[in-house]
């Protein structure tokens, strides 16, 4: 017999998980590049593992898309079509920075993708409840970092616009709408949210 989903609203999950919340919205890389001690290698070595990232999530939201419900298909298209726009933003980005995307994926990056790999084939709710912490993380830890020192205030300009926040509402109201997530999945999420800040630091001791 398939259990009931828990009547939780998915926006309180930052207030129920306040310490995995803390330390996946707050870094001390975060930190260096709001107060712009971040050295510049270590920040782009971060960027390329992101860039990374968002083609493993775009796979991820393109599966989720096509096994949701019809009230949710739009803000999820709406978000992958964001994404790709994200990856061209990436691609313009690490040609005037000279940056390879091609770079082979840190073990943290292949870690997470494996993570979104088990949310593709969890149920639907599952999924649209982890994708919105991915994003409403992103969104709050960007917003700490604001507005970022004179190297990174544009890059933080472009992480924290009002647009991407509506997408993140629209998200949680699609949550909503399916039900409360594996709280199991959502902190392994959080986790994963917390190391991926540690790029930066593996990057620059490589």
């Amino acid at each position: 017999m398939v259990q009931p989903r828990p009547h939780r609203s998915v926006r309180e999950i930052p207030d129920r998980f306040v310490e995995q919340w803390a330390a996946a919205t707050r870094s001390p890389f975060l930190d260096a590049v709001r107060d712009g001690s971040l050295p510049v290698p270590a920040f782009d070595t971060w960027l390329v593992q992101d860039a990374r990232f968002v083609e493993d999530l775009l796979r991820f939201q393109s599966r989720l898309l096509a096994r949701a419900p019809r009230g949710a298909q739009r803000v999820l298209a709406g978000g992958a079509l964001a994404l790709v726009e994200e990856l061209e933003w990436f691609e313009r980005l690490a040609q005037a920075r000279g940056l390879d995307l091609s770079a082979a994926p840190l073990p943290v990056t292949t870690a997470y993708a494996a993570l979104l790999d088990r949310l593709d084939a969890a149920p639907y709710a599952d999924a649209v409840g982890c994708l919105w912490v991915v994003e409403r993380v992103y969104l709050d830890a960007w917003s700490g970092a604001a507005p970022g020192a004179d190297a990174y205030a544009e890059l933080v300009e472009h992480w924290t616009t009002p647009g991407f926040a509506s997408y993140v509402d629209g998200l949680a109201q699609a949550a909503e709408d399916a039900g409360a997530p594996d709280d199991r999945l959502v902190a392994e999420v959080l986790d994963q949210e917390a190391a991926f800040w540690d790029t930066a630091g593996d990057g620059a001791r490589s």
